[in-house]
């Protein structure tokens, strides 16, 4: 048996100390040292890839020597240093007196001495010690100070009283000025369902409006007066989507009963049932000018039916989890989808397959709106709003602050954005900018909890006044701006600040 030979506490942590200084003691950010034949080989190569069109051309230093064309050898380091200096200050010459650099180049004559003292008059004082001690300079750094796209009062820093040169300082994109938007308020509350209001469409007359609700029942109400019109039956379970067709006396429903039906509004009753869904349906949009209708569920797919035969044409499959919003536009894209997954998916409507997937939520993305005169469109999630470029899905910009699970969508052509949560908050947002100009937090109707204050569903009427929204209290709340308001009475308070959002 091996005796184990016992130390204080004291000499142990000792050691300990010892084995971690002796660890972190290297210094990891120091350079390794450089090894001159390797550096040799890294420096020729950078001449010939990055200065061959100009090694064969005389080159001016500030002191107006003349320098010999180089040689084909591979000059040292303390070399190489001297060339960069010199075709550093060359092609800033170029930039200035007009001399060609082009690969044809074949005679080159040297700058009048005009140029040369426009030159050296544009050169701090320091410039000379700053040359001296200049390492050679490297392609990317002449682009850095005298690219082509920055003009030369842009690269020539300020100098200060001493005749020492500041450095110019990079300042962070800056957020422009929003759009000034007149405020929304409360116009009207519309009482008559039974449960939830689920869901919304305006059709495309202005006339009226329909609602879903979790009562099962389909509502349609007089957009003028509030007053109920007709109510239909016919789901056994909520209604969580309705659309009206533009091309046809149409209306189009689905549930949680995994039914989808088409109403015939000449005679109030369903005419045709589209099969196939699995699960809970939760969204339905009606494609602008084809006659088809697409819908997502809660079995993880979106399925596009022919509206007139009711043959499920496609099924567009690939998200892994329920698909909770579905949009349709003439162009392509023609189909977007928003899932609990947590990405959005374009898809190609004529392959049935994925353009693009966009994985920048980290939460489920309960609502995607497409932007009515723009080649663009907005998703909401509990992370946040982001804004997103089609045709391949570009991101463009968040919109942070709405601090709640984002229901839904809406935005009008005057590019007024507005986003209703599960809390009952509305949120305005200027479009352009991401500005938020207004939040909104209406009080539940008697009688309800004020835990029943999520907005489930808005939209804009086809005037763009009114904005109709679908509530958790029952009711159908209408906003209209508010037309005595002015930029004065209600200004921007808007501070042109170093933007932080995030961009991804």
């Amino acid at each position: 048996m091996v005796d184990v030979q016992k130390h204080s506490v004291h000499t142990l942590v000792f050691r300990s100390l010892k084995r971690t200084h002796d660890m972190f003691v290297s210094d990891q950010a120091k350079p390794v040292a450089i090894d001159e034949q390797s550096h040799k080989l890294k420096i020729g190569a950078k001449m010939k890839a990055d200065y061959s069109q100009v090694l064969h051309m005389p080159v001016l230093k500030e002191s107006k020597e003349r320098v010999q064309p180089m040689s084909g050898g591979v000059p040292t380091s303390q070399g190489y240093s001297q060339m960069g200096n010199t075709l550093f200050f060359f092609f800033f010459l170029g930039k200035i007196s007009g001399v060609a650099l082009t690969a044809d180049t074949k005679l080159h004559r040297n700058p009048s001495d005009a140029g040369v003292q426009t030159v050296a008059l544009a050169l701090p004082p320091s410039q000379a010690r700053q040359e001296a001690s200049r390492t050679a300079a490297s392609v990317a750094e002449i682009h850095r100070h005298y690219g082509g796209e920055r003009s030369h009062a842009g690269t020539m820093a300020l100098l200060d009283g001493g005749g020492t040169r500041n450095a110019l300082t990079r300042r962070g994109p800056t957020m422009p000025k929003p759009q000034w938007h007149p405020p929304w308020k409360l116009f009207r509350v519309i009482s008559g369902h039974l449960g939830w209001v689920r869901c919304l469409a305006v059709e495309p007359g202005n006339q009226w409006f329909v609602t879903g609700s979790a009562d099962r029942t389909i509502k349609i109400w007089d957009l003028a007066s509030g007053k109920l019109k007709l109510s239909l039956t016919g789901h056994i379970s909520t209604v969580r989507g309705v659309a009206v067709s533009t091309r046809s006396p149409y209306l189009f429903s689905c549930g949680e009963d995994k039914q989808v039906k088409c109403w015939d509004l000449e005679y109030n009753k369903v005419i045709r049932h589209y099969h196939g869904h699995l699960s809970a349906v939760y969204d339905i949009d009606l494609h602008p000018t084809i006659d088809v209708l697409v819908t997502c569920s809660r079995d993880a797919s979106a399925r596009v039916w022919d509206i007139r035969t009711k043959a499920n044409v496609h099924t567009l499959t690939g998200h892994t989890n329920t698909v909770a919003t579905v949009r349709c536009q003439a162009a392509e894209p023609q189909v977007i989808t928003g899932s609990h997954d947590s990405t959005i998916r374009l898809w190609d409507l004529i392959a049935g397959k994925t353009r693009a997937t966009l994985t920048n939520h980290k939460k489920s993305v309960r609502t995607v709106v497409l932007h009515p005169r723009q080649y663009t469109f907005a998703s909401g999630s509990a992370d946040n709003i982001k804004q997103w470029m089609f045709p391949d899905g570009n991101f463009i910009q968040n919109l942070s602050g709405h601090n709640a699970i984002i229901n839904t969508l809406a935005v009008n052509s005057d590019g007024v954005l507005v986003s209703g949560a599960d809390n009952g908050t509305i949120h305005m947002w200027d479009w352009r900018t991401g500005y938020n100009f207004q939040r909104i937090h209406a009080a539940v109707q008697p009688g309800s909890l004020d835990s029943e204050s999520g907005i489930f569903s808005c939209v804009f009427d086809h005037s763009e006044s009114r904005l109709i929204t679908a509530e958790a209290d029952k009711t159908i709340k209408v906003y209209k701006e508010d037309d005595t308001a002015t930029e004065d009475s209600h200004p921007v308070n808007w501070k042109p600040e170093i933007l932080k959002r995030k961009r991804f």
